[in-house]
């Protein structure tokens, strides 16, 4: 049986009596052509079961995929359910959509293998621990890359928030309130996190900067308070239920947490109604980020607020700048470091000790 050959541009452009150029056109430059015209060589394209341009010849044609890859230290299912990553990838989502570019997703920390082999024109590290084999593999490519909040690289624009200054914001607000026990609930303070005590040593180590500015942030308005410090199994609320039990069954109890998302303390929140610990009446809790969750939850929790979607946003516009560069790998002009301003955001999760 003889396999059909299957139609080109030319059989189209032969069916119209135009030029292929014309219904080159037609699929990537239409507003070259009158609406008539278009519409004509798309009816012509269905007829003969033409279905455009092949997009990796054209990309090869031009060197451009017109992709930006996000590169995660998470696992996709980790990321969909984290309202912080959502809603700045939300923001950056908005900003290249309407220029037809698309997001490709890399999870887990991706392997320096899948960054090398990956389609995309520039690369949008997320929240990556100092000296993820990911970024050598965007070096080795000479990717033009943008990160959010961390790792911070030299020559390398970043988007970030104050952590240090609003968490310092955070711890003042309860030694305000005459809180004297504190508890730290930390997030990804090694590189696999697996939950449990954290020294002070291993904490100020973690290889992820925002952890490191967060702690310095409390401990440098605690003074010598006592203080213990806790690593989350993960980054959901459920993940951290285990470490938000560890934090309430110390003895003595702190009587103030800190921690370092409104995930986490969404779980301290949840594990303190399970034991019968009255928020704020016998426990305080602050949060970082002011996510939607955190004006929802049952008290509303007293937290960080950091402007997510200016992240996201100011992300994409210099992702914009990249790609409109010429050559592509053309140093974006002086990249710096922008940090969006914080705030302390008070509600019903904290109260006099």
């Amino acid at each position: 049986m003889t396999r059909r050959r299957r139609p080109t541009l030319d059989d189209v452009a032969e069916a119209v009596g135009v030029s292929r150029a014309t219904v080159s056109n037609a699929y990537n430059r239409p507003d070259q052509l009158s609406s008539q015209l278009r519409a004509q060589v798309l009816q012509a394209a269905a007829s003969l079961g033409y279905a455009g341009p092949d997009p990796t010849a054209r990309s090869l044609a031009t060197s451009r995929t017109g992709a930006i890859a996000v590169l995660l230290d998470t696992s996709l299912s980790t990321a969909f359910s984290d309202p912080a990553l959502s809603l700045t990838l939300d923001a950056l989502a908005r900003v290249v959509d309407p220029h037809e570019h698309a997001l490709l997703l890399l999870p887990g920390g991706p392997p320096a293998a899948r960054v090398l082999s990956v389609q995309a024109d520039v690369a949008v590290a997320y929240s990556l621990a100092d000296g993820a084999p990911a970024l050598d593999s965007v070096r080795a490519r000479g990717l033009p890359l943008v990160v959010i909040d961390q790792p911070l690289l030299p020559g390398v624009a970043r988007i970030g928030c104050a952590d240090r200054a609003g968490a310092a914001l955070a711890a003042r607000h309860l030694v305000g309130l005459g809180h004297r026990r504190f508890g730290i609930f930390a997030a990804c303070s090694r590189v696999v996190p697996g939950g449990g005590p954290l020294s002070r040593a291993e904490a100020e180590g973690a290889p992820f900067r925002d952890t490191r500015e967060r702690l310095a942030g409390y401990l440098d308005e605690l003074g010598s308070a006592p203080v213990v410090v806790e690593e989350a199994a993960g980054l959901s609320a459920e993940s951290a239920m285990a470490g938000a039990f560890a934090l309430l069954g110390r003895a003595p109890r702190p009587t103030a947490l800190l921690c370092m998302s409104d995930q986490l303390a969404l779980g301290v929140l949840a594990a303190a109604a399970q034991l019968g610990i009255d928020v704020p009446g016998e426990l305080s809790v602050v949060g970082f980020d002011d996510t939607p969750p955190a004006t929802w939850s049952s008290p509303g929790l007293t937290t960080v607020r950091q402007d997510l979607a200016a992240k996201g946003r100011i992300a994409g516009e210099l992702v914009l700048e990249l790609l409109a560069a010429a050559p592509l790998s053309a140093p974006l002009s002086a990249p710096g470091s922008v940090e969006v301003p914080v705030s302390l955001v008070e509600r019903g999760s904290t109260g006099p000790a």
